[in-house]
């Protein structure tokens, strides 16, 4: 095994080290025969190959040489998606594992799971053709917008790019959608193209202001107003398909379990599944019961969250958020909890109007940038809800400093500053949903292990109000797309197991059913506390050792340096074979 797989132990403190720098591998085409071109040759081969084909992704990474080219969304574009998926999964089984080293063997499974996990949406699920979220989540200009990679003038070459191709793409999404299509696709659609629309007429133009150039003023306009046009367009007939809503949104019990098996090589049945989360959610609620004793003594549950939500950072959520990333950096490094491999610092900002399906999300340049700019966005409330419901919305500052720790220290921001300096380019550029939610997630709950807060029951009151919301992600995804369980049931649970205000327990029911890897938060935290475990039980001393904690450091290390595999892939490599996930 590399020697950056290994995490060495120094003195008590058993503080992992990590090799060097990252490297980058010399391209080269996906051409001859496996075993005659050599692992490291088909990988840089299929890391180029990729980007052409899905140049947006590549610009997302930090190759601008791809900068104002889209992928092509039609039909035919896709069908031709897939085949190049096919062969490049062909060219890497063809590879014989006694011909590869360990770490290549690694890398092999670990790209594969990428190929399957396009194959999975494309072919298995038809995501462009049954879901337009899908097209949502891929359109996000925010590239151009936000990361300072080149002088602004630059930047608005490779936007005017993105816009001109906008009123193509939007065309593509209204011949590939079937319908009739769920009714919380079709407002989720809505609210996504809407704001698409909104965003290019009144927000691009104030980012691209300063540009002193007449032309390229004159031609953002136009391009601009077409792509608004094209969304809008969009917008009208999915609100047209209201009227005849329908459809079914559940993967149905083998598409859910070939979806964890293809995206994170997990599998299980769903009984066991929905026990494991069950218990989980059982472990939270009696953390918060006790917690409340101590914070709203007699209140009920839903009335101590109610009490702790009240209680508003200063200045608003983003200014509250801002306020707190400084004293979580040094609580994490004064505690020695991860390492910090640098000094980047992530931004807080509102999220734009097109992304405010969910309250906080992460922008994350890719592993091609350099020094560029991690932004971390808050979104407000829906502006067409009850006064009541819109207050309710923002978080209190004990559930937002969970946040905090969830998107930037030690979630996200950190774990994606140690997968971008991966040596490996395949480990940089893919990260799996479970490993980085579930970092995150269970980042969460590490730093109030380590003494966040110094026990303050307010403060863990917000953290365990993250970990039930998460907790009701995953059983509602079972539930959804498994048992029958319908939209209102899961806005049930998310009120009255959650405790979540009106306005997010709708939200996040409706997400439940396109978003059916939302269970990925929990589930990946899951696996991750117990990887901890069985790695920690493996090292020399720790039956005898005082304090578990000690070891905790070297772990997370160790669990950082393999970039965002699925965690069964980790905990092969961390642990061997055998042993439960959970």
């Amino acid at each position: 095994m590399n020697p950056r797989r290994v995490a060495r132990l120094v003195a008590a403190a058993l503080i992992a080290l990590l090799a060097g720098a990252a490297c980058s591998r010399p391209p080269a085409a996906v051409t001859g025969t496996a075993q005659q071109d050599g692992w490291p040759a088909y990988a840089a081969g299929f890391v180029e190959e990729y980007l052409k084909s899905q140049p947006f992704f590549a610009v997302q990474a930090g190759r601008h040489e791809y900068d104002g080219q889209m992928p092509d969304y039609s039909a035919a574009g896709i069908a031709a998606q897939l085949a190049r998926l096919k062969d490049w999964r062909a060219r890497a089984v063809a590879f014989e594992a006694a011909a590869l080293n360990a770490d290549e063997r690694f890398e092999r499974e670990y790209l594969l799971s990428v190929i399957d996990t396009d194959l999975y949406w494309l072919e298995r699920a038809r995501a462009p053709f049954t879901n337009p979220v899908w097209y949502v989540d891929r359109l996000d200009p925010d590239v151009y917008l936000s990361r300072e990679y080149a002088p602004l003038p630059q930047r608005l070459q490779g936007y005017l790019g993105y816009a001109r191709a906008i009123p193509k793409i939007a065309a593509d999404i209204r011949a590939n959608l079937s319908t009739p299509l769920p009714a919380t696709f079709i407002e989720r659609g809505i609210a996504g193209f809407g704001g698409f629309a909104d965003f290019y007429r009144h927000d691009v133009p104030k980012v691209f202001a300063a540009v002193q150039d007449p032309q390229a003023q004159q031609d953002l306009a136009a391009a601009n107003e077409a792509a608004a046009r094209a969304m809008d367009s969009v917008k009208a007939w999915l609100e047209g398909e209201r009227a005849h809503a329908g459809g079914n949104f559940a993967l149905g019990e083998a598409g859910f379990l070939e979806m964890l098996k293809a995206t994170e090589r997990v599998e299980i049945p769903v009984a066991r599944l929905a026990a494991v989360g069950q218990a989980d959610l059982e472990r939270n609620t009696q953390a918060l019961r006790a917690a409340c004793e101590r914070f709203a003594p007699k209140a009920t549950l839903s009335a101590c969250v109610q009490k702790m939500q009240a209680d508003k950072a200063s200045g608003g959520a983003v200014a509250g958020a801002r306020a707190q990333l400084d004293a979580l950096r040094s609580f994490v490094v004064a505690h020695h909890v991860v390492s910090v491999p640098n000094d980047q610092q992530a931004q807080v900002a509102e999220a734009p109007p097109y992304n405010r399906s969910n309250g906080a999300y992460i922008s994350v340049p890719g592993p091609y940038e350099k020094g560029v700019a991690y932004t971390y966005y808050i979104a407000p409330p829906d502006p067409s809800w009850s006064a009541a419901e819109r207050a309710a919305y923002i978080q209190g500052k004990a559930a937002l400093l969970y946040i905090s720790v969830h998107e930037v220290w030690p979630g996200h921001f950190l774990q994606f500053l140690h997968s971008n300096r991966n040596p490996s380019k395949i480990e940089a550029l893919w990260v799996g949903y479970a490993y980085a939610e579930g970092w995150a997630h269970y980042g969460e709950e590490l730093m109030w292990e380590e003494g966040l807060g110094d026990g303050n029951p307010e403060q863990h009151i917000g953290q365990l109000s993250e970990a039930l919301l998460r907790n009701v992600r995953y059983l509602c995804a079972v539930g959804l797309h498994t048992q029958g369980m319908s939209v209102a049931q899961c806005e049930q649970m998310f009120r009255e197991q959650a405790y979540q205000d009106p306005g997010s327990a709708r939200q996040q029911a409706a997400r439940g059913t396109y978003d059916p890897e939302y269970l990925k938060y929990t589930l990946g935290k899951l696996m991750i506390r117990k990887l901890r475990a069985d790695w920690v039980a493996q090292q020399p001393g720790a039956s005898s050792a005082p304090d578990p904690r000690t070891y905790w450091q070297a772990f997370h290390d160790n669990f950082l340096s393999y970039g965002g595999p699925p965690i069964p892939l980790v905990r092969r490599a961390m642990v061997g074979e055998g042993g439960s996930l959970f």
